[in-house]
């Protein structure tokens, strides 16, 4: 497998593996539209072709968000090796976190997620009724028949935390 930012090179061929894999290059977040296809992000390829796909946007100079992390080859490490690679790139920007968002539904990504260090921070109750007024083609019950309302925020501190207070010696 190999690995290369998205350019101006690949954009065109990873919108439509994006298209593909969301069926549409937009995704609704919290209330807004975001164009997945002109942001940055990585691509893994085999073979020639585009096997996975992660995009991000910076939130702000503390705070990267992943928007989207694709794979069509489960449990071959494309997942992995993407979100390891967009963690290093707001890691090498100095980045104090890196936040995502799943929806209720998704319960393998949450177990993923977390497995990889994320942490749940946030519940958006309700915010697909918002992201479904930006793009009505968000369906109404998702994986396993469970309806699909609520988003949930994971964030990954990049930051060592503060130290604790020392111990007195006895």
């Amino acid at each position: 497998m190999e690995i290369e930012a998205v350019s101006g090179r690949n954009r065109r061929e990873t919108a439509e593996f994006l298209k593909a894999r969301w069926f549409s290059d937009k995704m609704a977040v919290r209330g807004e539209l975001v164009d997945l296809a002109a942001l940055p992000g990585f691509v893994a390829r085999e073979g020639g072709r585009i096997v996975g796909a992660v995009t991000w946007r910076e939130k702000s100079r503390e705070e990267w968000e992943i928007l989207s992390l694709d794979s069509i080859l489960e449990r071959r490490g494309v997942g992995t090796a993407l979100l390891n690679r967009a963690v290093g790139a707001a890691r090498a920007a100095r980045c104090a976190w890196v936040t995502l968002i799943a929806t209720n539904d998704n319960t393998g990504a949450m177990r993923f997620y977390q497995r990889r260090g994320f942490d749940m921070a946030r519940l958006y109750r309700d915010a697909l009724d918002a992201d479904r007024r930006l793009k009505p083609s968000i369906p109404l019950r998702g994986e396993g028949g469970i309806p699909l309302r609520h988003e949930v925020e994971f964030r990954l501190a990049l930051t060592p935390e503060k130290p604790g207070p020392e111990k007195a010696a006895p």
